[in-house]
């Protein structure tokens, strides 16, 4: 454990930022390292080879200091940079300006197997420090490091709470790098699994040496699905109560993780000059040198989140060398961060409470407009990351989780939005409806009216709703044939050239017309009716965009995560009913709209209090199991 922040006689130097590689992985070396010219090799977890007459720049993701952040955040005003080498080199440290524009501020010959030099963070509106080392002759850069003495404000010590649901094999995976990285070890209190299936982690095959591994820091806690906001409540809960961290750091169970990120996060946290919330980005498990978000906003008008810059994202680090990408050197603010890798410092917990009863989705935007209500900023820290299944991979939008997009949105919208009646979010949210017609999907616009009614109910479902709302939605979908997986069917046409992003979305009054005439045409006219065995056309998730399906009255769509194929009819009767109901839902909700705010505003939905009364519900066991 990290002993409390005491007085120090002589000045001890801390850790903000190791150098590091992956070791087992050549693909991910752009986000580690480029090399200018001759040859490099990742000889260990800190160290690399180095030609003689090579120049090697650490100017990438993960060994580039993050100083503007830094700058922003913390009282620091400087950092040490110190290498240590068994060769004959030049150290350069490079800092750039909030336009990606370099300069050199230091260089160090390697003396007698090291070099070090104090460096000036810098301006907090953008910047990164990166040195690079011309080697002379063949070296080894044993070790490398951003170091202060300064103190950082509070105790760098973290509990790690993991929520899991049936994937055990990612969960062991990630409790097994976590606890083989010793660098990491003095930095966590805890690391609570809390799991949430019927597969449980502690009968994954490796579970055991993984346990051993982290001995008495691991802890495992079985409880009914309360989905991603459950786990994490509880994982907020039990920090709290042990009062011995300062921060509760959230993971996803389906990612890997790089562990110096984790370390990282918590060194930050430790250092901000405010309690902060300290995010990290999501890099592509299955294009792993992709990024995903630099920053992630909500957006006013209409209660939206999206990516920051998002006509820029996803980014491949490895097809872009960061000192070349001005847009990465701009320090880049954030409302929320998903909880797939977020820091929560334990003064938000109390200021601010746990985590909205939501199940999953709009629980970290949400946590994290409420802590900024409380003074608590959310920043997504560069160089702190993990890699996840990425959202453009998956089909949540149209399955039951659209309950959850729906009803958690506006729920959110009602706690925090400044708008009258929520701005243009009921407007967006009856355009969603008619998109979802135009593509013949009726079975998420009858979660959305589900959703749209729990809201209209008040803020007393919302935790009933941790156990029912997910097996009525799967239910639901026995109405639908829409959701039934199909066999292959013949296209009677071979679909357009269309293009897999959105370039070809109408705008401008094409827009408008394109919908009027549309929904028209589907209220009066008898939808054409394939032959057995065929379709009108046969299109992958990523193609069957709304105005695109709009023409056809039949089509089978692959879907993007699963590979299944599932087949869209149009359906006259269907569109009728439901285009009524969602006109009226949304009438409803605009009329109500003042009095629902107050009313949700001023439940108990965050305490622990509340969230004890689930827990006690659901929990399989009343003991918290010590590994």
């Amino acid at each position: 454990m990290v002993p409390p922040i005491t007085a120090q006689s002589d000045p001890v130097t801390h850790d903000l930022h190791t150098l590091v590689f992956p070791v087992d992985d050549d693909r991910l070396l752009p986000l580690y390292l480029r090399v200018d010219s001759g040859a490099a090799e990742v000889v260990g977890r800190n160290a690399v080879s180095i030609a003689a007459d090579a120049v090697v720049s650490f100017a990438a993701y993960f060994n580039a200091f993050p100083a503007a952040y830094w700058a922003h955040a913390t009282s620091l005003e400087a950092v040490r940079l110190t290498v240590a080498a068994d060769g004959d080199a030049t150290v350069r440290v490079w800092r750039s300006d909030a336009a990606g524009r370099a300069t050199l501020v230091a260089e160090r010959d390697v003396v007698d197997g090291v070099c070090s030099a104090d460096i000036a963070l810098g301006d907090a509106r953008g910047g990164w420090l990166w040195f690079d080392v011309a080697a002379r002759t063949a070296l080894v850069v044993t070790h490398a490091a951003w170091t202060t003495e300064q103190q950082p404000l509070r105790t760098p010590l973290a509990s790690i709470g993991i929520t899991t649901f049936n994937k055990p094999d990612y969960c062991v995976r990630t409790l097994a790098a976590i606890g083989g990285d010793p660098a990491l070890a003095p930095y966590l209190d805890v690391v609570r699994v809390v799991d949430q299936g019927d597969r449980a982690v502690s009968d994954e095959p490796g579970f055991g040496p993984a346990a051993d591994r982290l001995g008495d820091t691991l802890v495992v806690v079985r409880q009914d699905n309360l989905g991603g906001s459950g786990g994490y409540a509880r994982a907020m809960a039990h920090t709290l109560a042990e009062d011995r961290a300062e921060f509760v750091l959230l993971l996803d169970d389906d990612v890997e993780v790089e562990t110096e990120a984790i370390r990282r996060a918590v060194v930050f946290g430790a250092y901000c000059a405010n309690p902060t919330i300290v995010g990290g980005h999501m890099l592509d498990l299955h294009a792993r040198t992709t990024v995903y978000a630099w920053a992630e906003v909500v957006e006013e008008h209409p209660f939206m989140w999206h990516a920051r810059d998002a006509e820029r994202m996803p980014l491949d680090l490895a097809a872009v060398d960061l000192r070349d990408e001005p847009l990465l050197h701009r320090r880049t603010d954030a409302d929320y961060n998903g909880w797939w890798m977020c820091l929560i410092p334990i003064a938000a917990l109390r200021a601010a409470g746990l985590a909205l009863p939501a199940f999953i989705k709009w629980d970290d935007a949400e946590f994290s407009l409420r802590a900024r209500e409380h003074g608590i900023q959310t920043i997504s820290l560069p160089g702190v990351a993990l890699w996840h299944i990425s959202w453009v991979g998956k089909d949540d939008l149209i399955d039951w989780q659209a309950y959850f997009h729906a009803r958690n949105r506006i729920v959110t919208a009602l706690l925090h939005s400044g708008a009258p009646r929520g701005g243009s979010l009921l407007t967006h949210s009856r355009r969603v409806d008619v998109k979802h017609f135009m593509a013949m999907q009726y079975y998420p616009v009858a979660l959305r009216h589900r959703a749209l009614r729990a809201v209209l109910s008040g803020p007393d479902h919302l935790f009933g709703d941790l156990r029912s709302a997910l097996p009525a939605a799967r239910a639901l979908a026995a109405e639908f044939g829409e959701t039934r997986p199909v066999p292959e069917l013949i296209p009677a046409s071979v679909a357009p050239d269309w293009p897999d992003d959105e370039s070809d979305q109408p705008s401008g009054m094409a827009l408008p017309v394109l919908v009027v005439r549309q929904m028209v045409s589907q209220w009066l006219r008898r939808p054409r009716r394939p032959a057995p065995g065929s379709v009108e056309v046969a299109v992958p998730a990523r193609r069957a965009r709304w105005w695109r399906l709009a023409d056809y009255d039949s089509a089978m769509v692959t879907m993007a995560g699963s590979g299944v194929r599932h087949l869209f009819v149009r359906d006259r009767a269907q569109y009728r009913r439901l285009d009524v109901e969602s006109r009226r839902l949304h009438r409803r909700l605009r009329r109500r709209w003042k009095q629902l705010a107050a009313d949700y505003r001023a439940a108990d939905l965050f305490s622990p209090q509340a969230w004890d009364a689930a827990f006690a519900g659901t929990v399989h066991t009343d003991s918290v199991e010590r590994a």
